[in-house]
Protein backbone atom coordinates (compact mmCIF):
# COMPACT_ATOMS: atom_id res chain seq x y z
CA UNK A 1 0.00 0.00 0.00
CA UNK A 2 1.16 3.52 -1.01
CA UNK A 3 2.42 6.07 2.08
CA UNK A 4 3.15 8.81 -0.11
CA UNK A 5 1.75 11.87 0.88
CA UNK A 6 -1.77 12.87 0.43
CA UNK A 7 -4.04 16.22 0.17
CA UNK A 8 -6.86 15.47 2.28
CA UNK A 9 -9.81 17.79 4.00
CA UNK A 10 -11.53 17.05 6.91
CA UNK A 11 -14.69 18.99 8.30
CA UNK A 12 -17.20 18.85 10.82
CA UNK A 13 -20.43 20.81 12.03
CA UNK A 14 -19.28 23.44 14.55
CA UNK A 15 -20.09 21.32 17.53
CA UNK A 16 -17.63 19.99 19.90
CA UNK A 17 -18.58 16.43 20.37
CA UNK A 18 -18.39 16.39 16.10
CA UNK A 19 -15.26 18.42 15.69
CA UNK A 20 -13.47 16.86 18.48
CA UNK A 21 -13.52 13.29 16.56
CA UNK A 22 -13.01 14.47 12.92
CA UNK A 23 -9.85 16.92 14.88
CA UNK A 24 -8.31 13.49 16.18
CA UNK A 25 -8.25 12.17 12.81
CA UNK A 26 -6.48 15.06 11.46
CA UNK A 27 -3.69 14.90 13.94
CA UNK A 28 -3.03 11.31 13.08
CA UNK A 29 -3.41 11.56 9.59
CA UNK A 30 -0.81 15.02 9.95
CA UNK A 31 1.20 12.52 11.72
CA UNK A 32 1.58 9.87 9.20
CA UNK A 33 2.63 12.76 6.88
CA UNK A 34 -0.27 13.69 5.07
CA UNK A 35 -0.73 17.07 4.20
CA UNK A 36 -4.70 18.20 6.24
CA UNK A 37 -6.88 21.04 6.18
CA UNK A 38 -9.56 21.40 8.75
CA UNK A 39 -13.03 23.26 7.99
CA UNK A 40 -14.89 24.37 11.06
CA UNK A 41 -16.24 26.65 13.30
CA UNK A 42 -14.25 29.69 14.07
CA UNK A 43 -14.20 29.01 17.53
CA UNK A 44 -11.68 25.88 16.73
CA UNK A 45 -8.94 27.27 14.91
CA UNK A 46 -6.51 26.94 17.83
CA UNK A 47 -8.01 23.51 18.54
CA UNK A 48 -6.62 23.33 14.64
CA UNK A 49 -3.30 24.09 15.22
CA UNK A 50 -2.53 22.03 17.83
CA UNK A 51 -3.78 19.35 15.89
CA UNK A 52 -1.00 20.18 13.38
CA UNK A 53 -3.22 20.95 10.99
CA UNK A 54 -3.95 23.99 8.81
CA UNK A 55 -7.49 25.35 9.33
CA UNK A 56 -9.81 27.44 7.35
CA UNK A 57 -13.32 28.66 8.59
CA UNK A 58 -16.95 27.96 7.74
CA UNK A 59 -18.45 30.71 6.63
CA UNK A 60 -20.84 32.71 8.99
CA UNK A 61 -23.83 31.27 7.90
CA UNK A 62 -22.68 27.50 8.56
CA UNK A 63 -21.26 28.31 11.45
CA UNK A 64 -22.37 28.47 14.91
CA UNK A 65 -21.55 28.02 18.81
CA UNK A 66 -22.90 24.91 20.31
CA UNK A 67 -22.85 25.94 23.74
CA UNK A 68 -25.24 28.79 23.63
CA UNK A 69 -27.20 27.50 20.55
CA UNK A 70 -30.39 29.02 21.84
CA UNK A 71 -28.80 32.93 21.21
CA UNK A 72 -27.96 31.42 17.96
CA UNK A 73 -31.17 30.43 17.18
CA UNK A 74 -33.39 32.21 19.73
CA UNK A 75 -36.54 30.25 18.58
CA UNK A 76 -35.67 26.77 19.57
CA UNK A 77 -35.40 28.80 23.58
CA UNK A 78 -39.10 28.38 23.40
CA UNK A 79 -39.31 24.59 22.56
CA UNK A 80 -38.87 21.57 24.57
CA UNK A 81 -36.93 18.65 23.99
CA UNK A 82 -38.15 16.08 22.09
CA UNK A 83 -39.35 15.81 18.52
CA UNK A 84 -40.18 19.59 18.23
CA UNK A 85 -37.02 20.75 19.16
CA UNK A 86 -35.46 17.90 16.67
CA UNK A 87 -37.41 18.66 14.33
CA UNK A 88 -35.97 22.53 14.31
CA UNK A 89 -32.36 21.59 14.81
CA UNK A 90 -32.88 19.63 11.65
CA UNK A 91 -34.10 21.70 9.55
CA UNK A 92 -31.89 24.86 10.91
CA UNK A 93 -28.97 24.20 12.54
CA UNK A 94 -28.47 20.87 9.83
CA UNK A 95 -30.25 21.68 6.54
CA UNK A 96 -29.51 25.59 6.30
CA UNK A 97 -26.13 25.14 6.15
CA UNK A 98 -25.88 22.94 3.64
CA UNK A 99 -25.47 25.56 0.94
CA UNK A 100 -22.89 27.47 2.29
CA UNK A 101 -21.12 24.42 3.53
CA UNK A 102 -20.81 23.05 -0.16
CA UNK A 103 -19.91 26.61 -1.22
CA UNK A 104 -17.35 26.58 1.46
CA UNK A 105 -15.64 23.25 0.00
CA UNK A 106 -15.80 23.97 -3.65
CA UNK A 107 -13.70 27.15 -2.97
CA UNK A 108 -11.20 25.21 -0.55
CA UNK A 109 -10.87 22.77 -3.19
CA UNK A 110 -10.12 25.27 -5.68
CA UNK A 111 -6.93 26.33 -3.07
CA UNK A 112 -6.48 22.67 -2.54
CA UNK A 113 -6.93 19.70 -4.72
CA UNK A 114 -7.62 17.07 -2.22
CA UNK A 115 -7.86 13.42 -2.97
CA UNK A 116 -10.30 12.60 0.25
CA UNK A 117 -12.65 14.65 2.33
CA UNK A 118 -13.47 12.81 5.31
CA UNK A 119 -16.72 14.49 6.78
CA UNK A 120 -18.49 14.85 9.48
CA UNK A 121 -21.83 13.01 8.61
CA UNK A 122 -23.94 15.90 9.83
CA UNK A 123 -22.00 18.19 6.79
CA UNK A 124 -24.49 17.16 4.27
CA UNK A 125 -22.98 20.07 1.72
CA UNK A 126 -20.62 17.20 1.37
CA UNK A 127 -23.71 15.09 -0.31
CA UNK A 128 -23.91 18.15 -2.65
CA UNK A 129 -20.61 17.41 -3.77
CA UNK A 130 -20.68 13.88 -4.65
CA UNK A 131 -24.28 13.93 -6.03
CA UNK A 132 -22.96 16.96 -8.34
CA UNK A 133 -20.25 15.55 -10.05
CA UNK A 134 -19.37 12.26 -11.28
CA UNK A 135 -16.38 10.13 -9.27
CA UNK A 136 -13.86 10.46 -11.47
CA UNK A 137 -14.06 14.87 -11.13
CA UNK A 138 -14.23 14.71 -7.59
CA UNK A 139 -12.34 14.03 -4.30
CA UNK A 140 -12.95 10.52 -2.69
CA UNK A 141 -15.64 11.33 0.44
CA UNK A 142 -15.80 9.44 3.50
CA UNK A 143 -18.78 10.18 5.64
CA UNK A 144 -17.39 9.90 9.93
CA UNK A 145 -20.12 8.70 12.18
CA UNK A 146 -19.52 10.29 15.10
CA UNK A 147 -23.47 9.85 16.15
CA UNK A 148 -25.66 6.78 16.35
CA UNK A 149 -26.36 5.96 12.70
CA UNK A 150 -29.40 6.99 11.11
CA UNK A 151 -29.54 4.60 8.53
CA UNK A 152 -32.83 3.12 8.44
CA UNK A 153 -33.14 -0.45 8.66
CA UNK A 154 -35.72 -3.59 8.76
CA UNK A 155 -33.97 -4.52 11.83
CA UNK A 156 -34.53 -1.46 13.35
CA UNK A 157 -37.16 1.30 14.48
CA UNK A 158 -36.85 4.69 13.16
CA UNK A 159 -33.93 7.06 14.50
CA UNK A 160 -35.35 9.25 17.40
CA UNK A 161 -37.96 6.81 18.62
CA UNK A 162 -35.18 4.97 21.07
CA UNK A 163 -36.11 1.98 20.96
CA UNK A 164 -34.23 -1.16 21.05
CA UNK A 165 -34.34 -4.20 18.21
CA UNK A 166 -37.11 -6.61 18.55
CA UNK A 167 -36.24 -10.12 16.89
CA UNK A 168 -37.96 -12.04 14.75
CA UNK A 169 -40.78 -11.18 12.16
CA UNK A 170 -42.82 -9.10 14.96
CA UNK A 171 -39.82 -6.85 15.08
CA UNK A 172 -39.86 -6.20 11.50
CA UNK A 173 -43.53 -5.56 11.76
CA UNK A 174 -43.04 -3.38 14.62
CA UNK A 175 -40.15 -1.49 12.72
CA UNK A 176 -42.08 -1.18 9.31
CA UNK A 177 -45.56 0.14 11.12
CA UNK A 178 -43.38 2.78 13.01
CA UNK A 179 -41.48 3.69 9.50
CA UNK A 180 -44.33 4.31 7.95
CA UNK A 181 -45.81 6.77 10.39
CA UNK A 182 -42.41 8.51 10.99
CA UNK A 183 -41.80 8.76 7.66
CA UNK A 184 -45.36 10.36 7.56
CA UNK A 185 -44.63 12.48 10.36
CA UNK A 186 -40.98 14.06 9.02
CA UNK A 187 -42.32 14.62 5.09
CA UNK A 188 -42.07 18.52 5.88
CA UNK A 189 -38.70 18.08 6.68
CA UNK A 190 -37.78 15.53 3.64
CA UNK A 191 -39.75 18.32 1.43
CA UNK A 192 -37.71 21.48 2.89
CA UNK A 193 -34.23 19.05 2.54
CA UNK A 194 -35.34 18.71 -0.81
CA UNK A 195 -35.81 22.01 -2.19
CA UNK A 196 -32.11 23.05 -0.43
CA UNK A 197 -30.65 20.09 -2.64
CA UNK A 198 -32.92 21.24 -5.53
CA UNK A 199 -31.54 25.12 -5.35
CA UNK A 200 -28.18 23.80 -5.61
CA UNK A 201 -28.93 21.94 -8.85
CA UNK A 202 -28.71 18.69 -7.38
CA UNK A 203 -31.32 16.13 -6.66
CA UNK A 204 -31.38 13.73 -3.49
CA UNK A 205 -32.01 9.92 -4.08
CA UNK A 206 -35.01 8.46 -2.87
CA UNK A 207 -35.54 7.23 0.27
CA UNK A 208 -35.84 8.27 4.10
CA UNK A 209 -33.54 11.01 5.29
CA UNK A 210 -31.63 8.63 7.27
CA UNK A 211 -30.44 6.92 4.17
CA UNK A 212 -28.35 9.50 1.61
CA UNK A 213 -25.59 10.38 4.48
CA UNK A 214 -24.71 6.79 5.00
CA UNK A 215 -25.25 5.49 1.16
CA UNK A 216 -23.84 8.75 -0.66
CA UNK A 217 -20.16 9.23 0.27
CA UNK A 218 -18.04 6.72 -1.34
CA UNK A 219 -17.70 5.59 2.07
CA UNK A 220 -18.97 5.31 5.77
CA UNK A 221 -17.41 4.53 8.79
CA UNK A 222 -19.07 4.45 12.18
CA UNK A 223 -17.32 5.17 15.24
CA UNK A 224 -18.65 2.37 17.56
CA UNK A 225 -18.11 -1.60 17.23
CA UNK A 226 -20.66 -4.29 17.35
CA UNK A 227 -21.40 -4.98 20.70
CA UNK A 228 -22.62 -0.69 21.07
CA UNK A 229 -24.39 -0.60 17.68
CA UNK A 230 -27.79 -2.58 16.25
CA UNK A 231 -27.19 -5.30 14.10
CA UNK A 232 -28.68 -4.51 10.58
CA UNK A 233 -28.85 -6.95 7.72
CA UNK A 234 -29.41 -4.70 4.76
CA UNK A 235 -27.07 -2.19 5.50
CA UNK A 236 -24.63 -0.83 2.38
CA UNK A 237 -21.30 -2.73 2.15
CA UNK A 238 -20.51 0.95 2.40
CA UNK A 239 -20.92 1.14 6.03
CA UNK A 240 -18.64 0.16 8.35
CA UNK A 241 -18.33 -0.21 12.01
CA UNK A 242 -14.16 1.25 12.73
CA UNK A 243 -14.48 0.99 16.50
CA UNK A 244 -14.37 4.10 19.05
CA UNK A 245 -11.22 6.75 19.15
CA UNK A 246 -9.85 7.57 22.46
CA UNK A 247 -9.80 10.74 24.05
CA UNK A 248 -8.51 13.65 21.94
CA UNK A 249 -7.05 14.94 25.30
CA UNK A 250 -5.37 18.70 24.55
CA UNK A 251 -6.92 19.05 20.98
CA UNK A 252 -10.52 20.77 20.98
CA UNK A 253 -10.01 21.68 24.67
CA UNK A 254 -6.57 23.10 26.62
CA UNK A 255 -5.14 20.12 28.74
CA UNK A 256 -6.50 21.32 32.35
CA UNK A 257 -3.97 20.59 35.61
CA UNK A 258 -5.44 18.47 37.64
CA UNK A 259 -7.88 19.73 40.60
CA UNK A 260 -6.18 19.78 43.86
CA UNK A 261 -8.63 17.58 45.50
CA UNK A 262 -7.01 14.63 42.19
CA UNK A 263 -5.14 12.41 45.36
CA UNK A 264 -8.75 11.53 47.29
CA UNK A 265 -9.69 9.44 44.11
CA UNK A 266 -7.37 6.84 45.98
CA UNK A 267 -9.05 6.95 49.73
CA UNK A 268 -10.54 3.34 48.33
CA UNK A 269 -14.43 4.77 48.44
CA UNK A 270 -16.22 3.46 44.72
CA UNK A 271 -15.71 7.07 42.44
CA UNK A 272 -18.89 7.56 40.83
CA UNK A 273 -18.38 10.19 38.06
CA UNK A 274 -21.29 13.22 36.89
CA UNK A 275 -21.67 14.60 33.90
CA UNK A 276 -23.46 16.44 31.81
CA UNK A 277 -20.79 16.64 28.94
CA UNK A 278 -20.29 19.72 26.92
CA UNK A 279 -23.70 20.74 25.22
CA UNK A 280 -26.70 19.96 27.17
CA UNK A 281 -24.69 21.63 30.59
CA UNK A 282 -26.41 24.96 30.55
CA UNK A 283 -29.06 23.49 33.05
CA UNK A 284 -26.91 21.83 35.77
CA UNK A 285 -29.99 20.83 37.82
CA UNK A 286 -31.28 18.58 35.23
CA UNK A 287 -28.69 15.90 36.05
CA UNK A 288 -25.59 17.00 38.23
CA UNK A 289 -27.97 18.56 40.95
CA UNK A 290 -30.06 15.27 41.77
CA UNK A 291 -27.28 13.44 41.54
CA UNK A 292 -25.06 14.82 44.17
CA UNK A 293 -28.59 15.14 46.51
CA UNK A 294 -28.87 11.39 45.83
CA UNK A 295 -25.58 10.18 46.48
CA UNK A 296 -24.74 13.09 49.02
CA UNK A 297 -25.20 9.94 52.16
CA UNK A 298 -24.17 6.98 50.12
CA UNK A 299 -20.87 5.56 50.75
CA UNK A 300 -19.01 6.67 47.65
CA UNK A 301 -17.07 9.92 46.33
CA UNK A 302 -18.68 11.49 43.88
CA UNK A 303 -16.92 13.84 41.02
CA UNK A 304 -19.25 16.46 39.63
CA UNK A 305 -17.39 17.45 35.87
CA UNK A 306 -19.43 20.30 35.08
CA UNK A 307 -17.97 20.92 31.61
CA UNK A 308 -17.68 24.81 32.20
CA UNK A 309 -15.61 27.05 33.98
CA UNK A 310 -18.83 28.37 36.30
CA UNK A 311 -20.40 25.12 36.73
CA UNK A 312 -18.88 24.08 40.38
CA UNK A 313 -20.17 27.58 41.76
CA UNK A 314 -23.53 27.32 40.31
CA UNK A 315 -23.96 23.53 41.39
CA UNK A 316 -23.01 25.12 44.65
CA UNK A 317 -25.87 27.80 44.26
CA UNK A 318 -28.18 24.96 43.45
CA UNK A 319 -27.71 22.45 46.43
CA UNK A 320 -27.95 25.45 49.10
CA UNK A 321 -24.34 26.73 48.96
CA UNK A 322 -22.51 23.93 50.37
CA UNK A 323 -21.59 20.43 48.65
CA UNK A 324 -22.07 17.40 50.55
CA UNK A 325 -18.83 15.97 52.28
CA UNK A 326 -18.23 13.20 49.78
CA UNK A 327 -18.52 15.53 46.53
CA UNK A 328 -15.93 16.84 44.51
CA UNK A 329 -16.73 19.64 41.97
CA UNK A 330 -14.51 21.06 38.85
CA UNK A 331 -15.05 22.88 35.85
CA UNK A 332 -13.11 20.28 33.55
CA UNK A 333 -11.12 17.22 34.32
CA UNK A 334 -9.12 15.04 32.32
CA UNK A 335 -11.00 11.91 31.72
CA UNK A 336 -8.69 9.78 29.95
CA UNK A 337 -6.95 10.07 33.40
CA UNK A 338 -10.40 10.03 35.67
CA UNK A 339 -11.56 6.73 33.77
CA UNK A 340 -9.56 4.41 35.33
CA UNK A 341 -10.35 5.71 38.82
CA UNK A 342 -14.07 5.62 37.84
CA UNK A 343 -16.30 2.92 39.44
CA UNK A 344 -19.62 4.31 37.19
CA UNK A 345 -20.36 7.12 35.46
CA UNK A 346 -24.00 8.49 35.56
CA UNK A 347 -24.37 10.61 32.26
CA UNK A 348 -26.71 12.77 30.32
CA UNK A 349 -25.84 10.36 27.03
CA UNK A 350 -23.00 12.16 24.88
CA UNK A 351 -22.56 9.20 22.62
CA UNK A 352 -18.41 10.15 22.28
CA UNK A 353 -18.02 10.19 26.39
CA UNK A 354 -20.18 6.90 26.70
CA UNK A 355 -17.79 4.93 24.77
CA UNK A 356 -14.82 6.42 26.47
CA UNK A 357 -16.17 5.33 29.74
CA UNK A 358 -16.73 1.80 27.79
CA UNK A 359 -12.96 1.61 26.17
CA UNK A 360 -12.20 1.56 29.85
CA UNK A 361 -14.71 -0.79 31.01
CA UNK A 362 -16.99 1.89 33.21
CA UNK A 363 -20.22 0.88 33.41
CA UNK A 364 -23.02 3.83 33.12
CA UNK A 365 -26.34 5.10 34.60
CA UNK A 366 -27.51 7.72 31.81
CA UNK A 367 -30.33 10.26 31.95
CA UNK A 368 -30.72 12.07 28.19
CA UNK A 369 -33.44 14.01 26.78
CA UNK A 370 -32.08 16.40 23.83
CA UNK A 371 -30.50 15.43 21.05
CA UNK A 372 -29.54 11.72 19.94
CA UNK A 373 -28.80 11.21 23.67
CA UNK A 374 -32.15 9.13 23.93
CA UNK A 375 -30.81 6.93 21.26
CA UNK A 376 -27.30 6.80 23.00
CA UNK A 377 -28.87 5.54 26.46
CA UNK A 378 -31.13 2.97 24.49
CA UNK A 379 -27.34 0.89 23.18
CA UNK A 380 -26.58 1.54 26.33
CA UNK A 381 -29.63 -0.62 27.92
CA UNK A 382 -29.64 -2.89 25.03
CA UNK A 383 -25.70 -3.67 25.60
CA UNK A 384 -26.35 -4.66 28.87
CA UNK A 385 -23.80 -1.90 30.17
CA UNK A 386 -25.65 0.04 32.58
CA UNK A 387 -28.83 1.54 33.11
CA UNK A 388 -30.76 3.92 31.21
CA UNK A 389 -33.19 6.21 33.54
CA UNK A 390 -35.71 7.28 30.00
CA UNK A 391 -35.51 10.82 30.75
CA UNK A 392 -33.53 13.97 30.91
CA UNK A 393 -34.46 15.07 34.62
CA UNK A 394 -34.35 11.85 36.76
CA UNK A 395 -35.50 12.03 40.62
CA UNK A 396 -32.63 12.02 43.30
CA UNK A 397 -34.23 8.18 44.09
CA UNK A 398 -33.91 7.05 40.70
CA UNK A 399 -30.29 8.38 40.24
CA UNK A 400 -29.52 6.65 44.04
CA UNK A 401 -31.32 3.29 42.91
CA UNK A 402 -29.46 2.96 39.71
CA UNK A 403 -25.94 3.56 41.10
CA UNK A 404 -26.85 1.17 43.76
CA UNK A 405 -27.66 -1.71 41.15
CA UNK A 406 -25.09 -0.49 39.29
CA UNK A 407 -22.28 -1.06 42.07
CA UNK A 408 -23.76 -4.15 43.24
CA UNK A 409 -24.35 -5.98 40.48
CA UNK A 410 -21.46 -7.30 38.61
CA UNK A 411 -23.08 -8.10 35.53
CA UNK A 412 -22.86 -4.32 34.71
CA UNK A 413 -19.26 -4.43 34.82
CA UNK A 414 -18.66 -7.60 33.32
CA UNK A 415 -20.67 -6.52 30.20
CA UNK A 416 -19.04 -2.93 30.19
CA UNK A 417 -15.30 -5.11 30.38
CA UNK A 418 -16.25 -6.90 27.97
CA UNK A 419 -17.38 -4.21 25.89
CA UNK A 420 -13.50 -3.06 26.99
CA UNK A 421 -12.19 -5.81 25.20
CA UNK A 422 -13.93 -5.14 22.00
CA UNK A 423 -12.78 -2.17 21.76
CA UNK A 424 -9.52 -2.82 22.36
CA UNK A 425 -9.79 -5.61 19.38
CA UNK A 426 -10.03 -2.53 16.74
CA UNK A 427 -7.98 0.27 15.40
CA UNK A 428 -9.59 2.98 14.31
CA UNK A 429 -7.19 5.36 13.20
CA UNK A 430 -5.56 2.86 11.12
CA UNK A 431 -8.33 1.43 9.57
CA UNK A 432 -8.67 5.89 8.65
CA UNK A 433 -5.81 6.27 7.35
CA UNK A 434 -5.10 2.55 5.24
CA UNK A 435 -8.72 3.40 3.89
CA UNK A 436 -6.89 6.92 2.68
CA UNK A 437 -3.54 5.52 1.65
CA UNK A 438 -5.45 2.49 -0.69
CA UNK A 439 -7.70 5.31 -2.52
Amino acid sequence: MSTRVSRIITTAIPAHGHTSPLLAVSADLAARGHEVVFLGGARFAGAAERAGVRFVALPPEADFDDRDLDAGFPARAALTPGPERLAFDARHIFTDPIPHQYRALLALLEDFPAKAVLADAFVQGVLALALSRPRAERPALVGIGVTPPLLPSVDTAPFGLALTPLPGEEGRERNRRLREEAERRVEPLQRYTEKVFDQLGVRLPEGPRGLAPVTVPDHYLQLTVPGFEYPRSDAPETFRLIGALPGAVGIVGEEQPLPDWWARLSEGRPVVVVTQGTLANDDLGALLAPAVTALADRDVLVVAATGRPDGPRELTELLGGRLPDNTLAAGYVPFERLLPLTDVLVSNGGYGGVQNALRHGVPLVVAGASEDKPEVAARVRWAGVGIDLRTGRPEPEAVDRAVGEVLEDGRYRERARALREELERYRPFDAIAELVESL
